[in-house]
């Protein structure tokens, strides 16, 4: 049970590090949603998302991930952020 719990403190710690990212990308996309708006860009920029997606999934495919689990996950980042950014 020992090792059970050292390495559910460990993904505790990996979840942490996870949120931290997330909360970095929300900032920064806050900031380019600033910076849209002045510009009179739209938010959402499906050839730049799709360029977020490609290199995920070839990222993945290096980290020994599931290249369309990772990508579904990263469509729910790149939503939440989009939202952030109206």
């Amino acid at each position: 049970m020992q090792e059970i719990e050292q390495l559910r403190k460990r993904i505790d710690e990996v979840d942490e590090q996870i949120l931290q990212a997330l909360s970095e990308r929300v900032k920064i996309c806050q900031a380019i949603g600033s910076a849209k708006k002045k510009q009179g860009v739209a938010v959402r920029d499906s050839s730049r998302e799709n360029q977020v997606y490609q290199r995920v999934k070839e990222k993945s495919i290096l980290l020994h991930l599931d290249p369309a689990q990772v990508e579904a996950v990263y469509r729910e980042i790149v939503n939440m952020c989009s939202a952030v950014q109206e």
